[in-house]
């Protein structure tokens, strides 16, 4: 088990890291558009886009949840060896991880403040599959419209009513991330 969790960290993590914060960027200000990111094995059931992003955005300073989806004995130790992120309850995180499902209520999560809206969660959502099509998006980083498959609308409808607070999300998928900040907003299909 121990040499689970000392493998699949990033193999050259400078370089590596700052190709992920760049795809993590761009999938945030480019709402919609799908990027790779690669580089990270994690254990099972987590995704290498999600792995690289907890690698990229996750430290000791940075509270992380897991749903129980993806809250195993390989994973905690993953990301204690190559992060040192304290796991947290849902209403104390920085960062989720999970399956939508799993991540449910998302409204427990830190919406931030009027003071520091800054301050919100930023949900790492699994997917089964991430594709450029279905919701309907508009908003900021958006030039007309963009389409990408969600978990469901709703509950990103009444995010985006909440701004500046509210939660922003990076879908994963395999080596696929897209985001979905707070500021977008989603049609129907």
């Amino acid at each position: 088990m121990i040499a689970t969790h000392l493998d699949g960290g990033f193999a050259d993590p400078p370089r590596e890291a700052a190709h992920a914060f760049r795809a993590a960027l761009t999938a945030l200000s480019r709402p919609g558009r799908i990027a790779r990111i690669q580089g990270a094995a994690p254990p099972a059931p987590c995704s290498p886009a999600a792995g690289a992003l907890i690698l990229t955005l996750c430290d000791t300073t940075t509270p992380l949840h897991l749903a129980p989806s993806h809250d195993t004995e390989g994973l905690r130790g993953w990301i204690a060896f190559h992060t040192g992120a304290p796991l947290a309850e849902a209403e104390k995180a920085t960062f989720a991880l999970g399956t939508w499902e799993a991540l449910h209520p998302v409204a427990r999560f830190s919406p931030g403040t009027p003071e520091y809206p800054d301050r919100a969660a930023t949900l790492i959502v699994e997917m089964a599959a991430l594709t450029p099509s279905g919701a309907r998006l508009t908003g900021p980083g958006i030039e007309t419209e963009a389409r990408l498959s969600l978990p469901e609308t709703e509950a990103f409808r009444r995010n985006r009513t909440r701004f500046p607070l509210g939660f922003d999300c990076f879908l994963t998928c395999g080596d696929a991330v897209a985001g979905l900040p707070r500021s977008t907003k989603v049609g129907e299909d």
